[in-house]
């Protein structure tokens, strides 16, 4: 997943940013309303963990923008206004969860997993043809047996999982997976389905191009 995390406190927020990463994420933080919204202009995520006290407004005044254009992005309110008057307010506002503060760390991951889960319509264990993927482990399997994969090529299958069949283009297969510092570029998606398509052969599973589309997991014919 790639994850925006909106949080002020400079500990918090490298702690949760550390164990999302940990965990396998990609994660953007910031520490403003005004550096969340230009994160949203630049950028697509599959979830938004928003605190709400922010030293220029409440993370709430996000939520129009992150559901702009028909948007669903999941958010997970992370807060220490935990009243019960305070969840629903965050709940009728727009937010999809809400978590006090203090947390587990593992509960606010299991969270945004379920959140995402409702988002995509796919589950925790998935399977197409011999090609298993479990996403709470994060681990693939072929056949029956482990498929270890390198980081980028585990991130591509996995984006091509979410949910198989659905195509995805190279740009959004590049704006989810790339940083400042390793961008993801054509030469190099091209490069990364060719060697997923011969580590995937005989496993029941084939990747399609379609073309000026980009490209989708689908059943072997």
């Amino acid at each position: 997943m790639r994850i925006l995390l909106v949080e002020d406190d400079a500990v918090l927020q490298d702690v949760l940013q550390r164990s999302l990463q940990d965990a396998g994420h990609r994660v953007d933080a910031a520490g403003t309303l005004a550096d969340a919204r230009h994160w949203l202009r630049v950028q697509a995520f599959d979830a938004i963990v928003l605190d709400l006290n922010l030293p220029d407004g409440n993370g709430l005044a996000l939520l129009p923008q992150a559901r702009r254009d028909g948007g669903r992005t999941p958010v997970l309110a992370l807060t220490a206004r935990n009243r019960p008057d305070e969840r629903v307010a965050g709940l009728d506002a727009g937010a999809d969860d809400y978590l006090g503060k203090p947390f587990d760390l593992a509960e606010v991951e299991a969270r945004l997993r379920a959140l995402v889960r409702r988002a995509t319509g796919v589950d925790d264990q998935h399977r197409l043809g011999r090609l298993a993927l479990d996403r709470v482990a994060r681990r693939f399997s072929a056949n029956g047996d482990a498929l270890e994969l390198p980081a980028r090529e585990f991130e591509v299958l996995w984006e091509l999982m979410t949910p198989p069949g659905r195509v995805v283009s190279k740009k959004q297969m590049s704006d989810k997976l790339s940083g400042f510092d390793d961008a993801l570029g054509d030469n190099a998606l091209e490069a990364f389905i060719s060697r997923l398509r011969k580590k995937l052969a005989g496993a029941g599973v084939a990747i399609r191009t379609f073309r000026g589309l980009g490209y989708a997991l689908e059943d072997a014919p």
